[in-house]
């Protein structure tokens, strides 16, 4: 189940993050400080925080003493600029437990191309973990290799955070052509949700 702040109602909130098994926030920038409005069970699972400990607070939260500087900068400027953007950065948890967290962070926009939301996952990275950043974009590139040109071009789309529509008109083909493109590179990646989508994408650097 995803935890949404009252005052939003907009469905993609949900669809977004909703049955994803991957740790997922979506923060609304057109409030002050650009605040966290939904969050799913895998991301409290990860944090160890409670959905009222959460809504309503910018990400940053999960920064301590050993978060490093330059890669929160990473973060902002990827926000700043309004693009995708993949960091391995240290956090921690509500008891005080650091972390090693592999987030990506990307702009969704809405019908009118006007930026709506940001939508992030967090992965925890062990410190056994040889390479991780390297595996995991092994894998991600691996899936993506099975996608046709046309279902490449829905997820690069995808990625950069617009929607069906916007997608269709971009590339001068119908909204049902492009949900079709859409459901069949999700299946082929194996994504249960457009936030698994979005991060496949990111991590594969596409």
């Amino acid at each position: 189940m995803v935890e949404v702040i009252k005052n939003s109602s907009d469905p993609a909130v949900r669809e977004l993050i909703d049955c994803s098994p991957v740790a997922s926030v979506v923060s609304d920038p057109r409030l002050p400080d650009n605040p966290i409005i939904a969050c799913n069970e895998a991301f409290k699972e990860l944090t160890g925080y409670d959905e009222d400990e959460i809504v309503g607070r910018n990400c940053r939260f999960l920064a301590g003493p050993g978060t490093e500087p330059w890669l929160t900068e990473t973060i902002r400027q990827g926000v700043r600029e309004r693009k995708p953007v993949l960091v391995e950065i240290l956090n921690y948890k509500k008891g005080g437990t650091p972390f090693r967290n592999a987030v990506v962070v990307a702009p969704i926009f809405d019908d009118e191309g006007e930026l709506a939301y940001f939508f992030g996952s967090q992965v925890e990275l062990h410190e056994d973990s040889k390479g991780p950043s390297l595996a995991r974009r092994v894998r991600a590139t691996e899936k993506i290799k099975d996608l046709s040109k046309r279902q490449l071009e829905v997820l690069q789309m995808v990625a950069s955070g617009l929607r069906n529509k916007q997608i269709a008109w971009e590339l001068g083909l119908s909204e049902k052509t492009i949900k079709m493109h859409r459901g069949i590179a999700m299946e082929k990646l194996g994504a249960q949700s457009s936030a698994e989508m979005i991060r496949l994408a990111v991590e594969a650097g596409i």
